[in-house]
Protein backbone atom coordinates (compact mmCIF):
# COMPACT_ATOMS: atom_id res chain seq x y z
CA UNK A 1 0.00 0.00 0.00
CA UNK A 2 1.47 3.00 -0.60
CA UNK A 3 2.01 5.76 1.99
CA UNK A 4 -0.17 8.58 1.43
CA UNK A 5 -3.00 5.62 1.34
CA UNK A 6 -2.10 4.06 4.50
CA UNK A 7 -2.15 7.88 5.85
CA UNK A 8 -5.73 8.47 4.61
CA UNK A 9 -6.21 5.45 6.25
CA UNK A 10 -5.15 6.62 9.74
CA UNK A 11 -6.71 9.86 9.21
CA UNK A 12 -10.23 8.05 8.61
CA UNK A 13 -10.35 5.92 11.40
CA UNK A 14 -8.63 8.44 13.79
CA UNK A 15 -12.04 10.55 12.54
CA UNK A 16 -14.64 7.91 13.25
CA UNK A 17 -13.07 6.75 16.37
CA UNK A 18 -13.30 10.50 17.23
CA UNK A 19 -16.38 10.80 16.68
CA UNK A 20 -17.84 7.73 18.56
CA UNK A 21 -16.35 9.73 21.68
CA UNK A 22 -19.76 10.33 23.84
CA UNK A 23 -19.60 14.31 24.92
CA UNK A 24 -19.32 14.73 28.72
CA UNK A 25 -19.28 18.12 30.56
CA UNK A 26 -16.06 18.21 30.91
CA UNK A 27 -14.92 17.49 27.49
CA UNK A 28 -17.38 20.32 26.48
CA UNK A 29 -15.60 22.90 29.04
CA UNK A 30 -12.08 21.92 27.55
CA UNK A 31 -13.78 22.64 23.88
CA UNK A 32 -14.60 26.13 25.01
CA UNK A 33 -13.10 27.10 28.26
CA UNK A 34 -13.27 31.41 27.59
CA UNK A 35 -17.31 30.94 27.70
CA UNK A 36 -16.99 28.32 30.79
CA UNK A 37 -14.74 31.27 32.37
CA UNK A 38 -17.85 33.77 32.04
CA UNK A 39 -20.18 31.29 33.80
CA UNK A 40 -21.01 32.36 37.31
CA UNK A 41 -19.27 30.33 40.28
CA UNK A 42 -22.35 28.61 40.96
CA UNK A 43 -22.87 27.79 37.75
CA UNK A 44 -20.00 26.04 36.91
CA UNK A 45 -19.65 24.26 39.79
CA UNK A 46 -23.56 22.47 38.22
CA UNK A 47 -22.14 22.33 34.67
CA UNK A 48 -19.19 20.48 36.35
CA UNK A 49 -21.77 17.53 37.93
CA UNK A 50 -23.92 17.81 35.13
CA UNK A 51 -26.29 19.96 36.68
CA UNK A 52 -28.78 22.30 35.85
CA UNK A 53 -31.13 24.33 37.75
CA UNK A 54 -33.27 27.68 37.31
CA UNK A 55 -31.81 31.07 35.92
CA UNK A 56 -29.09 28.90 34.23
CA UNK A 57 -28.28 30.64 30.28
CA UNK A 58 -28.33 28.53 27.62
CA UNK A 59 -24.14 28.38 27.41
CA UNK A 60 -24.43 26.61 31.01
CA UNK A 61 -27.21 24.34 29.66
CA UNK A 62 -24.67 23.56 26.94
CA UNK A 63 -22.12 22.74 29.30
CA UNK A 64 -24.03 20.44 31.04
CA UNK A 65 -26.25 18.57 29.02
CA UNK A 66 -24.95 19.09 25.75
CA UNK A 67 -26.39 20.10 22.31
CA UNK A 68 -30.44 19.34 22.62
CA UNK A 69 -31.81 16.65 20.26
CA UNK A 70 -34.40 19.21 19.36
CA UNK A 71 -35.09 22.67 19.92
CA UNK A 72 -38.81 23.93 19.89
CA UNK A 73 -40.02 27.88 20.12
CA UNK A 74 -43.48 29.79 20.56
CA UNK A 75 -45.51 30.55 23.66
CA UNK A 76 -46.43 29.54 26.37
CA UNK A 77 -48.54 30.87 29.31
CA UNK A 78 -48.36 34.34 27.42
CA UNK A 79 -44.73 34.10 26.96
CA UNK A 80 -42.32 33.49 24.12
CA UNK A 81 -39.88 30.61 25.31
CA UNK A 82 -37.38 28.25 23.72
CA UNK A 83 -37.59 24.32 24.56
CA UNK A 84 -34.68 21.63 24.30
CA UNK A 85 -35.65 18.19 23.93
CA UNK A 86 -32.70 15.60 24.78
CA UNK A 87 -33.69 12.14 22.97
CA UNK A 88 -32.65 8.52 23.92
CA UNK A 89 -33.56 5.62 22.46
CA UNK A 90 -34.50 2.05 24.04
CA UNK A 91 -34.36 -1.49 22.53
CA UNK A 92 -37.40 -3.31 21.46
CA UNK A 93 -36.62 -7.34 20.99
CA UNK A 94 -39.28 -9.06 18.67
CA UNK A 95 -38.76 -12.24 17.14
CA UNK A 96 -38.93 -13.42 13.21
CA UNK A 97 -40.65 -16.36 11.89
CA UNK A 98 -42.63 -18.06 9.03
CA UNK A 99 -40.07 -16.85 6.53
CA UNK A 100 -38.79 -13.95 8.38
CA UNK A 101 -41.79 -11.62 8.84
CA UNK A 102 -41.74 -9.57 11.72
CA UNK A 103 -43.60 -9.98 14.98
CA UNK A 104 -43.92 -6.03 14.78
CA UNK A 105 -40.83 -4.36 15.43
CA UNK A 106 -40.99 -0.47 15.27
CA UNK A 107 -39.88 0.49 11.98
CA UNK A 108 -41.15 3.93 12.13
CA UNK A 109 -44.87 2.91 12.88
CA UNK A 110 -44.75 0.53 10.41
CA UNK A 111 -43.93 -3.54 10.45
CA UNK A 112 -40.63 -4.37 9.19
CA UNK A 113 -41.95 -6.75 6.77
CA UNK A 114 -40.58 -9.69 5.05
CA UNK A 115 -36.56 -9.93 5.10
CA UNK A 116 -35.89 -13.44 4.13
CA UNK A 117 -34.43 -14.09 8.05
CA UNK A 118 -35.17 -15.72 11.53
CA UNK A 119 -34.56 -14.99 14.60
CA UNK A 120 -35.30 -12.01 17.05
CA UNK A 121 -34.60 -8.55 15.71
CA UNK A 122 -33.30 -5.09 18.01
CA UNK A 123 -35.54 -2.16 16.97
CA UNK A 124 -34.86 1.16 18.58
CA UNK A 125 -37.51 3.35 19.49
CA UNK A 126 -37.11 7.24 20.28
CA UNK A 127 -38.36 9.19 23.40
CA UNK A 128 -37.71 12.52 25.16
CA UNK A 129 -35.62 11.89 27.95
CA UNK A 130 -35.05 15.64 28.87
CA UNK A 131 -36.55 18.94 28.15
CA UNK A 132 -35.35 22.76 29.46
CA UNK A 133 -37.79 25.93 28.85
CA UNK A 134 -36.03 28.95 28.45
CA UNK A 135 -37.72 32.19 28.77
CA UNK A 136 -35.45 35.11 28.24
CA UNK A 137 -32.87 33.08 27.43
CA UNK A 138 -32.73 31.24 31.23
CA UNK A 139 -34.08 28.54 32.25
CA UNK A 140 -37.28 28.94 34.07
CA UNK A 141 -38.40 24.96 34.07
CA UNK A 142 -36.64 21.49 33.31
CA UNK A 143 -37.42 17.84 33.18
CA UNK A 144 -36.07 14.31 33.08
CA UNK A 145 -36.38 10.89 33.31
CA UNK A 146 -34.76 9.39 36.41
Amino acid sequence: MKKWHLQLLCIAFSTLMVSCVSSTPQSRIAEKPEQFQKLSGKHKEMVRRGEIGRGMNKDAVWFAWGMPSAQIEGIKNGIFSERWDYHGRYPVTTNRFFGGYSTGAYDRGRYSGYDGGFGPEVSYVPYVRASVWFVDGLVSEWERQK
